[in-house]
């Protein structure tokens, strides 16, 4: 069969389960690890007569005695229901309704039990052509929502009732063995969601766990499906992808399986083979840098991130505008932020609000050679001057040469006393103008003389 003319089949795309039911003897999960405030909204939905439970990355994390970043509950409750329960309730969604309790900045995601959209009697969803699910507000019984979930190590449910946990897929299993397999199909359910490619990866990466063979096998021709993501939607998950903690090592299988070329195929465009292109040695950099933060607790900003991504694309695109429109290295430059960003946003859509700083980041990087008379104090009084000075030492470990004795320069001048600075100016100031100080210009006189007397 061609790989292209693959169309999902109505039968065997959620295979029937069989339910593990682990008691509370039996498993390493205590209340104490699940937040008040999910506990609270458990025990509110079953004390009102609805089935509770802690669901997917919570019980999966809770199991392998990790903290949970979330801890999200599923019940046989409507959104309408819930929002009666709740007063601190805000119904979102438009794919699928789902149900916020807000507790301060703390969040409690609610989802009501998904069912089969292919039931026409409980039809309310819809399909693309291609198989993709477009809304699926679809409400069924827990067995229907076990089949729906992506995952087997997310297809696990702790119960308020008797803090039992219900394996519907073989997900403890496959926490022992250490793997990432999908429920269903691969094919199909990468066709209902491509997002579920990066889902797979980004599990193995931050688990430490291997993609199942079935699981991985579609994922690189199938990888295409992504461009047909909102772009709004992919922004997010690039975010989850690269600013996780695990960016550089998930950059790599998200690039050996053919992923990152679909978010970012502006910057696959130079990679090589040998990996050693600028661009390709700059993502290595930042991203790394990124995790280091990450682990170290320090703010990161994602605007410094694609900042340094994109540079040298940026370059690229410059020297070909300053070729064949002749245009001055900072107006090429100029032009080109425009386009690149254009071409990015078109992937994955990048918020203004970082895209303006990506741009003023990039303009340091023009600024700062030129540090004579008080130029260089009054950059270093930017907002930005520290995220570009910063890029620019990652500039000078790539490039050497000018960029990185330019970055030596900036980091002296920044942890130098005032005289000195003073003096480091004076040796820029001196070495433009040649030897000794400046000479002055005399100034000439273009005023029309007076016409002279006649007679």
């Amino acid at each position: 069969m061609n790989k292209n003319d693959y169309t999902p089949s109505e039968t065997n795309i959620y295979p029937e389960l069989s339910l593990n039911v682990i008691t509370r003897q039996e498993h390493n999960i205590s209340r104490k690890q699940i937040s008040d405030n999910a506990l609270k909204v458990l025990y509110r939905l079953h004390g009102a007569g609805f089935d509770a439970y802690l669901v997917g990355g919570g019980v999966r994390d809770l199991l392998l005695s990790q903290h949970p970043k979330d801890f999200d509950i599923a019940t046989n409750a409507t959104p309408e229901q819930i929002r009666q329960l709740f007063k601190n309730c805000r119904l979102i969604g438009r794919r699928f309704r789902l149900a916020h309790i807000m507790f301060g900045r703390d969040i409690i995601e609610v989802a009501t039990f998904r069912g089969h959209h292919q039931e026409p009697s409980k039809n309310v969803s819809q399909q693309s052509k291609e198989g993709m699910l477009l809304r699926d507000n679809v409400y069924g019984t827990i067995d229907e929502d076990a089949e729906r979930r992506d995952f087997t190590i997310n297809a696990m449910y702790y119960s308020i009732a008797d803090y039992s946990i219900h394996d519907y897929a073989g997900g403890i299993e496959d926490l022992e063995d250490k793997l990432v397999r999908l429920i269903g199909d691969p094919e199909t359910r990468y066709r209902e969601d491509p997002v579920r490619m990066l889902r797979a990866i980004r599990f193995a990466v931050k688990l430490d766990f291997d993609i199942e063979e079935d699981t991985a096998a579609p994922i690189e021709y199938m990888a295409p499906l992504l461009r047909d993501i909102p772009p709004a939607r992919l922004y997010e998950e690039s975010l989850k992808m690269l600013q996780s903690g695990h960016g550089l090592e998930t950059y790599h299988l998200m690039r050996e399986y053919n992923l990152f070329q679909q978010l970012f195929p502006t910057i696959a465009e130079y990679f090589t083979e040998e990996y050693t292109s600028n661009t390709e040695q700059m993502l290595d950099l930042v991203l790394d840098a990124t995790d280091q933060r990450i682990e170290e607790g320090k703010r990161i900003n994602p605007a410094f991130m694609f900042a340094a991504m994109l540079w040298y694309p940026l370059q690229e695109k410059a020297k070909w505008l300053m070729e064949k429109r002749k245009l001055s290295h900072y107006d090429a430059i100029m032009e080109a932020s425009n386009i690149i960003l254009d071409e990015q946003v078109r992937s994955i859509a990048i918020p203004r609000r970082h895209t303006a700083t990506i741009r003023e980041i990039w303009q340091l990087q023009l600024r700062m050679p030129r540090r004579n008379g008080k130029r260089a104090f009054r950059l270093m009084e930017l907002n930005k001057f520290r995220a570009g000075f910063d890029f620019l030492e990652m500039r000078g470990e790539v490039e050497g040469g000018e960029t990185e004795q330019l970055a030596k320069w900036w980091n002296t001048f920044q942890s130098a006393g005032r005289n000195m600075r003073q003096a480091m100016v004076a040796d820029i100031d001196g070495s433009t103008s040649g030897s000794g100080a400046p000479k002055k210009r005399r100034r000439k006189n273009f005023r029309k003389s007076k016409p002279k007397a006649t007679s």
